[in-house]
């Protein structure tokens, strides 16, 4: 349980959150003057660092498509020249390419810098834009470790410029009916969560193939991926975490395998192992890395079993929040299907609600909903998707970063401190895991 250095009052947690969420209104407010309707004659200059597969579409070819009239692509970055050159027609842009980043600033003198590149590295291009006076707006997680969480969030208070994270799943329509549910209060107040996630055995193995298959480079899926989940679960309870305590095990992938090689591609075993891909049927991907391996070396179809892996395939959390609610939360990554389950268990009743992703059967509704009140009648209803992109929160997101100015009543916008409370979650994960005892937040970083 929390001890008194660290457990808020519901006032000072709504005092704070009001603050974090201000300044991620001050963004959009700030970047709507720019960017709105209000103000049409002055185009935000953007520049891109990473133009991986993210970066080059939803944070490039997207931007360019749907936001050209009110913004500008100045410049687009990436160590790795040849990826730069094809990910730039791929866009559609035509702005001056560089594998530095201090040049393109100097350059281009941009108003917001998107970072998209590996996790890793998040930190580095969000200080270095917020020293050169550019806002900074970064896919998620925030970072990969509790170091990288102090510094930005110092570098944010001397800089005085904001950073906006992008978490998507918020904009969901099942993310976003859930929100609004436990603000009816018809469970009344949640006490506890019941949350499991499942990668399947496509989406899952892709972690393992790639860089994120070691935790220097994405801090492990309970910083890359489950970032998102915590996140939500920040959002959804209103509620800051105080400890956490882990346990994680590489069960099916790395050295699980009893037969392995360098790459997919090449691979001896390919008629044998079920987890064959053929990375040449994906033209953008061969495109982007095959052809650009000259330049840097990275492979994107590595052998899910190599022995160097170092991060988890199956992940169990326990979360205690500063109101009290505690959070029961799993990531398995070798599923046969797709999807979560969550369940809230409140004071008036529960809320049951299972998502589906990727199924390998067709199924009619994207999220199914069951609320029971105690003493009363289950009712139940469900969503179809939202869309394209990410089940519809993509274009919603970036509408509301890039067109809208007015307050957010479900307060979506994430600014610094949603980033940090959401990855440090999962480093307090990471750090349990590896010492074998609960981690609180308040031991990593002063929020």
């Amino acid at each position: 349980m929390a001890d008194n250095k660290t457990e808020f009052s519901r006032r000072e947690f709504l005092t704070s959150s009001a603050v974090a969420l201000g300044a991620a209104g001050m963004f959009l407010i700030d970047s709507g003057r720019a960017l709105g309707r209000q103000a049409p004659t002055k185009k935000q200059r953007i520049a891109l660092v990473g133009t991986g597969g993210r970066g080059s579409s939803l944070w490039g070819k997207d931007l360019i498509k749907n936001y050209g009239d009110v913004l500008e692509m100045v410049g687009l970055c990436d160590i790795n020249p040849i990826r730069l050159e094809y990910a730039k027609k791929y866009m559609g842009a035509t702005c001056p390419t560089f594998t530095e980043f201090e040049p393109m600033i100097k350059d281009t003198q941009p108003d917001t810098v998107i970072v998209t590149t590996v996790d890793c590295f998040h930190a580095k291009y969000i200080g270095l834009a917020m020293q050169a006076g550019c806002r900074p707006v970064t896919e998620k997680p925030m970072c990969t470790d509790e170091k990288m969480v102090q510094e930005i969030l110092d570098t944010e208070r001397r800089t005085g410029k904001k950073l906006l994270v992008t978490f998507n799943y918020r904009y969901g329509p099942d993310a976003t009916r859930i929100k609004e549910i436990l603000m009816s209060r018809e469970i009344g107040d949640v006490t506890s969560v019941d949350f499991h996630w499942y990668l399947d055995i496509y989406h899952g193995a892709s972690y393992f193939r790639r860089w994120h298959a070691f935790k220097q480079n994405s801090g492990s899926l309970l910083v890359h991926k489950a970032t998102h989940h915590f996140d939500l679960m920040n959002w959804w309870l209103a509620a800051e975490p105080v400890e956490v305590n882990a346990y994680g095990e590489l069960r099916k992938y790395g050295y699980n395998g009893l037969i392995r090689g360098e790459r997919c591609m090449n691979c001896p075993h390919k008629a044998a192992c079920e987890f064959f891909w053929d990375i040449t049927r994906d033209e953008q991907a061969m495109n982007l890395y095959v052809k650009a391996e000259s330049a840097d070396g990275y492979i994107r179809d590595s052998c899910i079993f190599r022995e160097k892996i170092n991060i988890w395939d199956t992940m169990n959390v326990q979360v205690e929040y500063h109101n009290r609610v505690t959070m029961s939360y799993s990531l398995n990554a070798f599923m046969p299907y797709e999807g979560f389950t969550i369940g809230f268990n409140g004071t008036n009743g529960r809320l049951d609600v299972r998502v589906y992703h990727n199924q390998p059967w067709k199924v009619e509704n994207f999220a199914e909903f069951r609320i029971t009140q105690n003493f009363k009648s289950t009712k139940t209803f469900a969503l179809p998707s939202g869309g394209e992109g990410h089940w519809g929160a993509d274009q919603v997101m970036q509408d509301q970063i890039f067109r809208k100015t007015e307050p957010d009543p479900l307060g979506r916008p994430s600014g610094s401190r949603e980033g940090a409370l959401s990855a440090l979650v999962g480093i307090a994960a990471r750090h349990s895991i590896e010492q074998g005892r609960p981690i609180k937040i308040d031991e990593l970083v002063k929020i």
